[in-house]
């Protein structure tokens, strides 16, 4: 069983990688993967207000990697920051990686990662 965890910062992802081990393999997402259409109408008020959003271009490689590690994980963990922020880069993460039909696996509940020494670390 292939597991996927992914965080929002490549010093995050690291050091998570080491207490998590083998078993994971931990991307970060270098923060926001998708962003509003500029100036051509990212709102189409005819359609119920839908957002039209396209990926971050200095992201689309990171975005991609992650992409492709989704469709080969059992398990996906978003683990991003406990805020707004956060919450916004994890339901991009998955409604774009659901529109490529890239995920075969529902999402987990979001995890939170605070401080901790690492004896109190564990895996789910």
């Amino acid at each position: 069983m292939s597991k996927l965890l992914i965080v929002e910062s490549p010093s995050k992802a690291q050091t998570l990688k080491k207490y998590l081990g083998k078993d994971f393999e931990v991307l970060a997402s270098y923060g926001h993967v998708r962003d509003l259409v500029p100036k051509t109408g990212a709102v189409d008020p005819e359609q119920d207000f839908a957002m039209k959003y396209e990926v971050i271009d200095r992201n689309s490689r990171h975005v991609d990697a992650i992409a492709k590690a989704v469709k080969n994980a059992d398990a996906i963990y978003l683990a991003t920051d406990p805020d707004r922020e956060g919450e916004a880069i994890s339901w991009h993460i998955a409604r774009y990686s659901r529109a490529r039909n890239c995920s075969k696996t529902n999402y987990s509940s979001a995890w939170c990662f605070m401080k901790s020494p690492r004896t109190r670390c564990r895996t789910p």
